[in-house]
């Protein structure tokens, strides 16, 4: 494996090269660089792009080993984190790229590409890309959920959105807006779509009646489920991720 030597300290990286790539890229993972060259590199363009990036993979190396030397008192969002996600806590992988803007991705877990400029407050930048990216898959979801609901009922609200609350998980005004918590997003889809139908519900029927519930047991027939999952988890369930 070829190595970069800055001073004393002899940092290995794994390259690669890619055909599709358009530009040069350097990511860096807790023990691991991996230097992305383009397929018309030679020797002499992959020296020199490292030449001008050893500084910076230098201190983000330092930067990982100074974190890991004191993993007592790391913040909370870094590689090896677990995020809830649809009623699971996923993995977390945070990157150092030389990358100008901030990437995240979802595949069986979470990997966030922190860009050179991020070094400090890391924990909070990444926090704050986490909670944007969980609160647009929440409307998406939402959107998606309802959309199905009206295609086979026929239930279709003015408006429906994913939104903050202070408490509650769903709610549905006289005109006929639903509002969603996005905080469901932390919940197996089967309780946000419980708690979909259940506001959908509320246009045929305002108040929680017997005839409320038979309709919404053939909306969601396995909704009682659903409900009990809620019930039993909506203390902790966003818990682990906002406090």
């Amino acid at each position: 494996m070829p190595s970069l030597q800055i001073g004393r300290k002899e940092i290995p990286y794994e390259l690669r090269r890619s055909a599709t790539a358009s530009e040069r890229r350097i990511t860096i993972t807790l023990g691991h660089v991996e230097v992305l060259a383009l397929s018309t590199d030679d020797d002499g363009d992959i020296a020199g792009f490292l030449e001008r990036k050893r500084q910076w993979v230098f201190d983000t190396v330092r930067e990982m080993e100074r974190i890991t030397a004191h993993r007592h008192a790391v913040p909370r969002f870094i590689t090896g984190s677990k995020i809830p996600y649809r009623g699971r806590r996923m993995p977390l992988t945070v990157r150092r790229t030389d990358a100008e803007r901030i990437a995240i991705a979802y595949r069986n877990g979470f990997t966030i590409d922190l860009p050179h400029w991020a070094a400090k407050d890391a924990d909070h930048l990444v926090a704050s890309e986490l909670k944007h990216w969980l609160k647009t898959r929440a409307r998406r979801d939402v959107n998606e959920i309802a959309a199905d609901f009206g295609s086979r009922f026929g239930l279709v609200s003015r408006s429906i959105r994913a939104a903050d609350f202070t408490t509650g998980w769903g709610s549905c005004g006289p005109a006929g807006n639903i509002l969603i918590n996005w905080h469901l997003i932390f919940a197996p889809r089967k309780v946000l779509e419980y708690v979909v139908a259940h506001e959908l519900a509320h246009l045929r029927y305002r108040s929680h009646g017997p005839e409320f519930w038979q309709f919404l047991g053939w909306l969601s027939p396995d909704y009682t489920e659903a409900k009990a999952w809620l019930e039993s988890h909506q203390a902790r369930l966003s818990a682990d991720f906002l406090e």
